[in-house]
């Protein structure tokens, strides 16, 4: 595909995305032209979002870094001086050497997340590199761990409902997350149902773009869902609601939970939620009383102090009315477990001269690089942006700016971290290098082989890392796999029947081969629980001392004697950044198409909270707390409760402004999984 110049080719999204779009690159003189959705993919069925579809803009932009370069001036000034491959691969194996002889391999530690999606870059040859090398583990706790813990604790197995068989629900709710701009083709899967009949309920903190296309949307106080949830179950015991018959059967606790949800008549579940109490009634006999009822559960209401307890919660309702027995009925938070690959081949813990490595939370960064006990004396940035994507932004940046820290960053730009980096490395973009992409949303895997040459010197994870352990003399035959090999490798899992058809050669012909879905029939019976049901009573839950019934935790800033939250005196609105329409986390928000359609940096505050401040549309406003502090263009709306206020996207720093979001957001951990608590931030807005 590289050699033709002209011409039409297969690719896949990248993108942190639960969609995992089947693409076309259009070439012409060896160049992409044009991006668009390839119209044979089972699910994505031709159609992209506009991130995707500019994403020539990223490719050939006019600031991508082509060459390796060192650092010539301070910390974070952005001043570098090229230099060759060999000279920074032997400035790195020096330092490393040198670390390792003087305070051990775990003073090294990677940070990286899934800027691209690719398995091979992201969970392979870098993973075999750091644990050869012995350095500190990385906890990738960032977005999904609290989520998926609380789910686990009620549901096991890492998967639910087959997006597909959704159309054919007649009630969708949507909890907690902005589908429109991050799962666009679930919605289409719900236009699907609606045609049939189906109702679309969104449940958010904010009337988004999904809240905005649903049939009814219930604004809610953050990080009240588990109230909400519980108020729902109250109401289906109480009315007759629930399913015995399957609650007999397939669950352990049933009558626990019966007992336990009486608490939580309607009244109380409103004065925590804000939801008026004849809402959460409707909303209960709406879920009761529909044949086939379907939950997304988006990733908004898992970044909160008690973010487990909100996913646990929600995953015990499709239980009570039997929904897992119905064709799209149940839940999806996320169906990553049904293509699980053989990480220990793709990683080889196998090498790892320390077993017993530390692990540090990528939430605690900034905690961690203010260690002096073992500290952390270099660093080695890819696939993410710490700088914007971290919280407690300040915190982090001054560790960033140890000069005692080598730092080395992988990056496409000069990112805000590439700027403290004594190393910056320059990155191919995915349609430069092979890759293998599951999708934590539908049934296919898919293969990506390059289209276009490399830019520059440009370099892939995989030659990267490969490049790195043979120049430190580690096992040679690790680090010297192909791309073709390490897929072969990764496909070849029995443990997984889902697997089964799914090999390198069926991709080479198919470019995406669906999963064999058979063991579904089975679901119910592969949910590698303790007890082998749907636990709505969890004993492990309450031997890790929390909760063995779904419990209402308030968070842990700025409530009130109700248990609402924004009622600090100091800081007395509760602050929410979720992602906006035109970026990807801190992705594209560095390029000019995609920041002229997001426009600005803003700040949506309700009119009681704007007149409150004398803050009137369109005025420059000041939020902050003791973590830092925003300058935003206000946007008066009621577009949430009282008390909360919204900034959509996370944009880098520039012109001037302070405009990282997370300088505000603290580094506490969630109830559950080491996950982040974004969302339980409590800020203090004024007029410029």
């Amino acid at each position: 595909m590289i050699k033709q110049k002209d011409g039409v080719f297969p690719a896949v999204c990248p993108l942190d995305c639960p969609d995992t779009c089947g693409l076309l690159l259009h070439k012409e003189d060896g160049k992409i032209v044009k991006v668009t959705g390839n119209p044979d993919h089972p699910i994505t069925q031709g159609a992209i979002c506009n991130k995707v579809r500019n994403m020539t803009e990223r490719i050939y932009h006019k600031e991508r870094i082509l060459f390796p370069l060192k650092r010539t001036g301070p910390k974070g000034s952005g001043e570098f001086a090229r230099i060759s491959w060999e000279e920074a691969v032997r400035e790195i194996t020096s330092r490393y050497q040198g670390l390792i002889a003087e305070y051990g391999p775990e003073s090294i530690l990677p940070y990286s997340f899934y800027g691209n999606m690719g398995i091979l870059s992201v969970d392979g040859m870098d993973r075999r590199f750091f644990n050869a090398l012995g350095a500190s583990r990385l906890d990738q706790a960032i977005c999904n761990s609290a989520g998926n813990a609380g789910w686990k604790y009620t549901m096991g197995f890492k998967g639910g409902t087959s997006p597909e068989d959704t159309e054919f629900a007649d009630l969708i709710i949507v909890w907690g997350g902005n589908l429109i701009s991050t799962n666009m083709h679930q919605v289409v899967f719900a236009e699907k149902a609606r045609k049939r009949g189906a109702k679309v309920v969104v449940i958010d903190v904010h009337k988004n773009r999904t809240a905005q296309w649903a049939d009814w949307f219930i604004p809610l106080y953050p990080g009240t869902d588990t109230a909400l949830a519980l108020g729902v179950m109250h109401v289906l015991f109480r009315d007759g609601l629930t399913d015995e018959a399957f609650l007999e059967r397939y669950t352990l606790g049933r009558e626990e939970l019966r007992e336990h949800v009486k608490s939580y008549p309607p009244e109380h579940a409103a004065a925590i939620t804000g939801v008026p109490a004849e809402d959460i009634e409707k909303l209960a006999h709406m879920y009761g009383e529909a044949v086939v009822s379907f939950i997304a559960i988006g990733n908004g209401l898992q970044h909160h102090d008690n973010g487990g307890m909100n996913v646990r919660s929600i995953a015990c309702l499709p239980a009570l009315t039997g929904q897992w027995l119905k064709k799209g009925g149940g839940a999806i938070k996320t169906n990553g477990g049904y293509n699980a690959m053989d990480s220990d081949y793709l990683e080889r813990p196998d090498l790892r001269p320390n077993p017993q490595a530390r692990s540090i939370n990528m939430n605690r960064i900034g905690e961690a690089l203010e260690m002096t006990e073992q500290p952390v004396k270099a660093l080695f940035v890819y696939c993410s942006n710490p700088l914007v994507v971290a919280p407690d932004t300040e915190r982090v940046q001054a560790g960033f700016a140890r000069e005692d820290l080598f730092t080395v960053v992988h990056d496409l730009f000069m990112t805000d971290t590439a700027k403290y980096a004594d190393i910056v490395l320059p990155a191919a973009s995915t349609f430069e290098t092979t890759e293998l992409f599951g999708s934590y949303w539908h049934h296919f895997v898919q293969l990506q082989e390059p289209v276009i040459e490399r830019m520059g010197e440009a370099k892939g994870n995989v030659e990267l890392f490969a490049m790195l352990g043979r120049a430190m003399g580690l096992d040679e035959q690790a680090f010297s796999e192909t791309e073709e090999e390490m897929i072969a490798g990764a496909l070849h899992y029995p443990e997984n029947p889902y697997l089964n058809g799914v090999t390198l050669e069926a991709l080479k012909e198919k470019r995406f081969v669906k999963l064999d879905m058979t063991p579904q029939a089975a679901y119910l019976d592969r949910l590698n629980m303790p007890s082998g049901k749907i636990e709505l009573y969890s004993a492990q839950m309450q031997e890790a001392g929390l909760p063995p019934l779904p419990e209402y935790m308030p968070l842990k800033e700025g409530y009130d004697g109700n248990q609402r939250p924004g009622k600090d005196d100091s800081y007395p609105l509760m602050f929410i950044s979720p992602p906006n329409h035109n970026f990807l986390n801190s992705t594209f928000a560095n390029v000019e198409k995609h920041q002229r359609l997001e426009k600005e940096p803003q700040l949506q505050i309700h009119p009681q909270d704007a007149e409150a401040r004398g803050i009137q549309d369109g005025d420059m406003a000041l939020v902050y707390n003791e973590r830092g502090q925003l300058e935003l263009k206000a946007i008066v709306t009621d577009k949430m409760l009282p008390g909360t206020v919204i900034s959509q996207g996370l944009w880098w720093d520039g012109k001037g402004h302070k405009q990282r979001a997370n300088s505000l957001t603290s580094d506490r951990l969630a109830d559950m999984g080491g996950g982040a608590t974004f969302f339980s931030t409590v800020v203090q807005v004024k007029r410029q």
